[in-house]
C-alpha cells in the first residue's frame, strides 16, 4: 500500500521479497535494525571540492568509456534475444542505468553522437549531484579531496589503524 503504483522498481522488489521469503517486505522493514558491526569503522568520502573538477572527470571518464567500446556493448546488449523479447526494454533497471538509456536512444536514431554524449554526461552529473547530497547525510563520515588532502587522508587512516 505504501508503494506508489508508478514505481515499478519498488513493486518488483517487494514482489521478489515476498516470493522468495513468503513474508511481505513491509514486515521485513518493521523488524528491528541490524546490530552494529563488531569492529570499528572509518567512513571516508573522497570527492573533489571543486564541482568543475568533478565535471571534468565525468567527461573524461565517459569519453574513455566510449573509446573502450561502450556503444558496441550497448549494441550487443540490444541484439540479445532476451532483450528483443521485452516490450519496453528501456524500463528494465539495467538499461535505465546512466549512459545506457542515452546510448539506446541514440542507437534508435534519436539525435547525433554529440547530443548523445552531452545527454549522457548531463545525466551522469545529475547522478553525481544526488550521490553527494546523499553522502552529506552521513554525519559520521570524513570528507577528503583525494588530490588536495593526500597528507590529511593518510594521517586519518594511520591514526585509525594505530588505535
Amino acid at each position: 500500500a505504501r508503494i506508489h503504483a508508478t514505481d515499478p522498481q519498488r513493486i518488483q522488489r517487494a514482489l521478489e521479497v515476498y516470493r522468495l521469503t513468503g513474508t511481505p517486505i513491509s514486515e521485513w522493514q518493521r523488524r528491528p535494525g541490524v546490530a552494529p558491526l563488531p569492529v570499528r569503522t572509518l567512513k571516508l568520502i573522497l570527492a573533489p571540492r571543486d564541482r568543475a573538477v568533478l565535471h571534468q572527470r565525468i567527461e573524461a571518464r565517459f569519453d574513455a568509456m566510449l573509446a573502450q567500446g561502450f556503444l558496441d556493448e550497448v549494441h550487443a546488449l540490444r541484439a540479445l534475444p532476451e532483450m528483443r523479447a521485452v516490450a519496453a526494454p528501456l524500463d528494465l533497471p539495467a538499461v535505465r542505468a546512466v549512459g545506457y538509456r542515452q546510448a539506446w536512444e541514440y542507437l534508435d536514431g534519436d539525435g547525433d553522437a554529440a547530443r548523445f554524449r552531452d545527454k549522457s554526461i548531463f545525466a551522469t552529473r545529475q547522478l553525481a549531484k544526488r550521490q553527494l547530497t546523499w553522502l552529506r547525510g552521513e554525519l559520521d563520515a570524513r570528507w577528503f579531496d583525494p588530490h588536495m588532502d593526500g597528507e590529511r587522508l593518510a594521517g586519518a587512516v594511520s591514526t585509525f589503524v594505530a588505535r
